[in-house]
Protein backbone atom coordinates (compact mmCIF):
# COMPACT_ATOMS: atom_id res chain seq x y z
CA UNK A 1 0.00 0.00 0.00
CA UNK A 2 1.49 3.60 -0.30
CA UNK A 3 0.29 7.07 0.03
CA UNK A 4 1.24 10.17 -2.03
CA UNK A 5 1.57 13.37 0.07
CA UNK A 6 -1.00 16.41 -1.23
CA UNK A 7 0.22 18.18 -4.37
CA UNK A 8 1.03 22.15 -3.74
CA UNK A 9 2.14 24.24 -6.29
CA UNK A 10 5.27 25.75 -6.69
CA UNK A 11 6.29 29.19 -5.06
CA UNK A 12 5.50 31.93 -7.77
CA UNK A 13 9.08 33.01 -8.17
CA UNK A 14 9.34 36.96 -7.54
CA UNK A 15 12.35 39.71 -8.18
CA UNK A 16 12.52 42.29 -5.44
CA UNK A 17 13.94 45.11 -6.40
CA UNK A 18 14.63 48.59 -4.73
CA UNK A 19 15.90 51.80 -5.81
CA UNK A 20 17.06 55.07 -3.00
CA UNK A 21 18.36 58.09 -4.34
CA UNK A 22 18.94 61.46 -2.54
CA UNK A 23 19.72 64.74 -4.23
CA UNK A 24 21.43 67.44 -2.56
CA UNK A 25 22.23 70.83 -3.82
CA UNK A 26 25.84 71.78 -3.72
CA UNK A 27 26.56 75.63 -4.62
CA UNK A 28 25.28 76.01 -8.04
CA UNK A 29 24.57 72.29 -8.90
CA UNK A 30 22.55 69.58 -7.95
CA UNK A 31 24.75 66.06 -7.09
CA UNK A 32 23.34 62.73 -6.73
CA UNK A 33 24.38 61.97 -2.94
CA UNK A 34 22.53 59.00 -2.61
CA UNK A 35 22.26 55.73 -5.24
CA UNK A 36 21.50 52.41 -2.97
CA UNK A 37 20.08 49.55 -4.49
CA UNK A 38 18.98 45.74 -4.44
CA UNK A 39 17.54 43.61 -7.08
CA UNK A 40 17.41 44.62 -11.24
CA UNK A 41 17.26 48.61 -10.39
CA UNK A 42 19.95 51.17 -11.34
CA UNK A 43 20.44 54.14 -12.22
CA UNK A 44 23.53 54.27 -14.67
CA UNK A 45 24.61 57.60 -14.14
CA UNK A 46 24.27 60.69 -13.16
CA UNK A 47 23.64 63.23 -16.53
CA UNK A 48 24.04 66.94 -16.70
CA UNK A 49 22.55 67.95 -20.49
CA UNK A 50 21.60 71.85 -19.01
CA UNK A 51 24.80 72.56 -16.60
CA UNK A 52 25.23 71.31 -13.18
CA UNK A 53 21.80 73.05 -11.96
CA UNK A 54 19.64 69.87 -13.06
CA UNK A 55 20.68 66.07 -12.05
CA UNK A 56 19.11 63.91 -15.02
CA UNK A 57 18.70 60.21 -13.95
CA UNK A 58 17.10 57.27 -16.02
CA UNK A 59 16.06 54.71 -14.54
CA UNK A 60 17.15 51.49 -15.96
CA UNK A 61 15.33 47.87 -15.14
CA UNK A 62 17.22 45.11 -16.57
CA UNK A 63 14.51 42.94 -16.91
CA UNK A 64 12.60 45.00 -18.82
CA UNK A 65 9.48 44.12 -17.71
CA UNK A 66 6.89 43.75 -14.39
CA UNK A 67 6.08 39.60 -13.99
CA UNK A 68 3.61 38.27 -11.36
CA UNK A 69 5.08 38.36 -8.20
CA UNK A 70 7.54 41.23 -8.84
CA UNK A 71 7.70 44.12 -6.42
CA UNK A 72 9.72 47.09 -7.10
CA UNK A 73 10.29 49.93 -4.44
CA UNK A 74 11.54 53.66 -5.66
CA UNK A 75 12.17 56.29 -3.62
CA UNK A 76 14.02 59.74 -4.29
CA UNK A 77 14.10 62.70 -1.67
CA UNK A 78 15.49 66.00 -2.80
CA UNK A 79 16.87 68.36 -0.26
CA UNK A 80 16.36 71.87 0.14
CA UNK A 81 17.04 73.73 -3.50
CA UNK A 82 18.22 70.62 -5.02
CA UNK A 83 16.42 69.88 -8.70
CA UNK A 84 16.29 66.52 -10.19
CA UNK A 85 15.02 64.83 -13.20
CA UNK A 86 13.65 61.39 -13.60
CA UNK A 87 12.83 59.45 -16.69
CA UNK A 88 12.84 55.79 -18.18
CA UNK A 89 15.06 54.86 -21.52
CA UNK A 90 11.64 53.26 -22.64
CA UNK A 91 8.42 51.77 -22.40
CA UNK A 92 7.34 49.89 -18.59
CA UNK A 93 5.91 46.49 -19.30
CA UNK A 94 3.73 44.32 -16.80
CA UNK A 95 3.79 40.75 -18.16
CA UNK A 96 0.39 38.18 -18.16
CA UNK A 97 0.87 36.64 -14.28
CA UNK A 98 0.00 33.50 -13.29
CA UNK A 99 -1.99 34.52 -10.31
CA UNK A 100 0.16 36.74 -8.32
CA UNK A 101 -0.38 40.27 -7.97
CA UNK A 102 2.55 42.65 -9.11
CA UNK A 103 3.25 46.07 -7.67
CA UNK A 104 5.69 49.62 -8.19
CA UNK A 105 5.30 51.83 -5.19
CA UNK A 106 7.33 55.50 -5.95
CA UNK A 107 7.67 57.47 -2.82
CA UNK A 108 8.98 61.18 -3.67
CA UNK A 109 10.09 63.65 -1.20
CA UNK A 110 10.66 67.42 -2.18
CA UNK A 111 12.14 69.45 0.38
CA UNK A 112 12.17 73.34 0.79
CA UNK A 113 12.65 75.14 -2.61
CA UNK A 114 13.79 72.12 -4.43
CA UNK A 115 12.43 70.47 -8.14
CA UNK A 116 11.65 67.02 -9.04
CA UNK A 117 10.46 66.35 -12.76
CA UNK A 118 8.87 62.68 -12.93
CA UNK A 119 8.93 62.19 -16.73
CA UNK A 120 8.31 58.34 -17.12
CA UNK A 121 7.56 56.77 -20.99
CA UNK A 122 4.50 54.97 -21.15
CA UNK A 123 3.24 51.81 -18.70
CA UNK A 124 1.89 48.72 -20.92
CA UNK A 125 -0.26 46.40 -18.87
CA UNK A 126 -0.57 43.38 -20.95
CA UNK A 127 -4.01 41.19 -20.75
CA UNK A 128 -3.76 38.91 -17.89
CA UNK A 129 -1.57 40.82 -15.69
CA UNK A 130 -2.21 41.86 -11.97
CA UNK A 131 -0.53 44.99 -11.18
CA UNK A 132 -0.74 47.90 -8.92
CA UNK A 133 0.71 51.19 -8.99
CA UNK A 134 0.66 53.42 -6.09
CA UNK A 135 2.44 57.10 -6.14
CA UNK A 136 3.22 59.45 -3.14
CA UNK A 137 4.50 62.87 -3.63
CA UNK A 138 5.21 65.22 -0.44
CA UNK A 139 5.84 68.60 -1.47
CA UNK A 140 7.33 71.09 0.82
CA UNK A 141 5.74 74.44 0.95
CA UNK A 142 7.69 76.32 -1.42
CA UNK A 143 9.03 73.08 -3.62
CA UNK A 144 8.08 72.05 -6.91
CA UNK A 145 6.51 69.38 -9.13
CA UNK A 146 5.87 68.32 -12.36
CA UNK A 147 4.92 64.50 -13.57
CA UNK A 148 3.06 62.37 -15.76
CA UNK A 149 1.79 58.67 -16.39
CA UNK A 150 0.90 57.30 -19.55
CA UNK A 151 -1.14 53.81 -19.06
CA UNK A 152 -1.89 51.36 -22.21
CA UNK A 153 -4.43 48.65 -21.63
CA UNK A 154 -3.36 45.50 -24.28
CA UNK A 155 -0.85 45.78 -26.49
CA UNK A 156 -3.04 47.37 -29.28
CA UNK A 157 -0.14 46.93 -32.51
CA UNK A 158 -0.75 43.46 -31.83
CA UNK A 159 -4.94 43.42 -31.52
CA UNK A 160 -4.67 42.90 -27.54
CA UNK A 161 -7.58 44.10 -25.37
CA UNK A 162 -7.20 44.01 -21.77
CA UNK A 163 -9.68 41.48 -21.70
CA UNK A 164 -8.69 39.74 -18.44
CA UNK A 165 -6.94 40.68 -15.44
CA UNK A 166 -6.43 43.68 -12.85
CA UNK A 167 -5.11 46.71 -12.28
CA UNK A 168 -5.07 49.00 -9.31
CA UNK A 169 -4.06 52.45 -8.92
CA UNK A 170 -3.51 55.40 -5.92
CA UNK A 171 -1.83 58.59 -6.81
CA UNK A 172 -1.50 61.16 -3.97
CA UNK A 173 0.23 64.45 -3.92
CA UNK A 174 0.46 66.92 -0.43
CA UNK A 175 2.10 69.63 -0.12
CA UNK A 176 2.98 70.98 3.68
CA UNK A 177 0.86 68.47 5.32
CA UNK A 178 -2.25 69.30 3.01
CA UNK A 179 -3.89 66.99 0.06
CA UNK A 180 -3.60 68.30 -3.17
CA UNK A 181 -4.54 65.36 -5.48
CA UNK A 182 -6.13 61.91 -4.12
CA UNK A 183 -7.27 59.53 -6.69
CA UNK A 184 -7.68 55.69 -6.38
CA UNK A 185 -9.47 52.89 -9.00
CA UNK A 186 -9.05 49.77 -9.99
CA UNK A 187 -10.76 47.48 -12.82
CA UNK A 188 -10.57 43.37 -13.79
CA UNK A 189 -9.82 42.73 -17.79
CA UNK A 190 -12.88 43.68 -19.44
CA UNK A 191 -14.65 45.82 -16.86
CA UNK A 192 -17.77 48.06 -17.86
CA UNK A 193 -15.81 50.89 -16.67
CA UNK A 194 -13.69 50.05 -19.95
CA UNK A 195 -16.65 50.97 -21.96
CA UNK A 196 -18.73 53.14 -19.70
CA UNK A 197 -18.57 56.97 -21.04
CA UNK A 198 -18.12 57.75 -17.61
CA UNK A 199 -14.90 56.27 -17.57
CA UNK A 200 -12.29 54.76 -20.16
CA UNK A 201 -15.40 54.91 -23.08
CA UNK A 202 -13.48 51.87 -25.48
CA UNK A 203 -10.20 53.86 -25.08
CA UNK A 204 -6.64 52.01 -24.49
CA UNK A 205 -4.82 54.72 -23.49
CA UNK A 206 -4.81 57.34 -20.40
CA UNK A 207 -2.50 60.06 -19.33
CA UNK A 208 -2.22 62.24 -16.40
CA UNK A 209 0.00 64.97 -16.15
CA UNK A 210 -0.11 66.99 -12.79
CA UNK A 211 2.10 70.32 -12.23
CA UNK A 212 2.26 72.42 -9.02
CA UNK A 213 4.74 75.04 -7.89
CA UNK A 214 4.10 78.07 -5.25
CA UNK A 215 2.98 80.90 -7.97
CA UNK A 216 0.23 78.86 -9.45
CA UNK A 217 -2.40 80.50 -8.59
CA UNK A 218 -1.60 83.70 -10.14
CA UNK A 219 -0.33 82.39 -13.47
CA UNK A 220 -2.97 80.06 -13.98
CA UNK A 221 -5.59 81.80 -16.27
CA UNK A 222 -1.98 82.66 -18.81
CA UNK A 223 -1.14 79.21 -18.04
CA UNK A 224 -3.86 77.55 -18.94
CA UNK A 225 -4.65 79.24 -21.77
CA UNK A 226 -1.30 78.57 -23.42
CA UNK A 227 -1.60 75.09 -23.20
CA UNK A 228 -5.48 74.46 -24.21
CA UNK A 229 -4.39 75.82 -27.21
CA UNK A 230 -1.88 72.51 -27.71
CA UNK A 231 -4.02 69.72 -28.81
CA UNK A 232 -2.73 65.94 -29.19
CA UNK A 233 -2.05 64.83 -33.05
CA UNK A 234 -4.47 62.40 -32.90
CA UNK A 235 -7.67 64.39 -31.85
CA UNK A 236 -7.97 62.39 -29.47
CA UNK A 237 -10.60 63.48 -25.96
CA UNK A 238 -8.19 65.58 -24.05
CA UNK A 239 -8.90 68.57 -21.03
CA UNK A 240 -6.63 70.75 -18.82
CA UNK A 241 -8.16 72.31 -15.56
CA UNK A 242 -6.54 74.43 -12.70
CA UNK A 243 -7.32 72.97 -8.71
CA UNK A 244 -6.42 74.72 -6.08
CA UNK A 245 -2.33 74.41 -6.12
CA UNK A 246 -2.77 72.17 -9.16
CA UNK A 247 -2.68 72.04 -12.67
CA UNK A 248 -4.06 68.92 -14.26
CA UNK A 249 -3.89 67.43 -18.28
CA UNK A 250 -5.67 64.62 -19.23
CA UNK A 251 -5.89 62.09 -22.45
CA UNK A 252 -8.01 59.47 -23.49
CA UNK A 253 -7.35 57.92 -26.72
CA UNK A 254 -5.75 54.78 -28.56
CA UNK A 255 -2.44 56.30 -29.18
CA UNK A 256 -0.02 56.16 -26.90
CA UNK A 257 2.99 57.90 -28.81
CA UNK A 258 0.10 61.39 -29.66
CA UNK A 259 -0.40 61.24 -25.82
CA UNK A 260 3.52 61.17 -24.88
CA UNK A 261 3.89 63.66 -27.44
CA UNK A 262 1.21 66.27 -26.49
CA UNK A 263 2.44 65.85 -22.53
CA UNK A 264 5.71 67.10 -23.76
CA UNK A 265 4.53 70.16 -25.48
CA UNK A 266 2.28 70.81 -22.49
CA UNK A 267 5.71 70.52 -20.89
CA UNK A 268 7.43 72.78 -22.38
CA UNK A 269 4.36 75.42 -21.82
CA UNK A 270 4.90 74.73 -18.36
CA UNK A 271 8.22 74.48 -17.20
CA UNK A 272 9.58 77.83 -17.73
CA UNK A 273 6.66 78.53 -15.62
CA UNK A 274 7.16 75.70 -13.19
CA UNK A 275 10.89 75.60 -12.76
CA UNK A 276 12.03 78.61 -14.16
CA UNK A 277 14.43 77.33 -16.91
CA UNK A 278 13.28 76.39 -20.83
CA UNK A 279 12.63 73.26 -21.85
CA UNK A 280 15.91 70.62 -23.31
CA UNK A 281 14.15 67.43 -24.17
CA UNK A 282 16.40 64.50 -22.73
CA UNK A 283 18.42 62.74 -25.49
CA UNK A 284 16.79 59.40 -24.26
CA UNK A 285 13.64 60.15 -25.77
CA UNK A 286 15.02 60.18 -29.22
CA UNK A 287 16.85 56.98 -29.12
Amino acid sequence: MTSRLPLTPPPTPTWPARLQLGFARRGDGTLLRENRHSGPLRVQKALYPEGAAVCQTILLHPPSGIAGGDQLRIAATLDAGAHAQITTPGAGKWYRSAGAEASQHLDFTVGDGAVLEWLPQETIVFAGARARMETRVVLAADSRFIGWDILCLGRAAAGERFTNGRFDLFYRIDRAGQPLWIERGGFDGDDPLLHSPAAWAGATVCGTLLCSFPELPQQATALLEACRAIAPADGAGHALTALPGLLVARYLGNNSEAARLWFIELWKSMRPACCNRPAVIPRIWNT
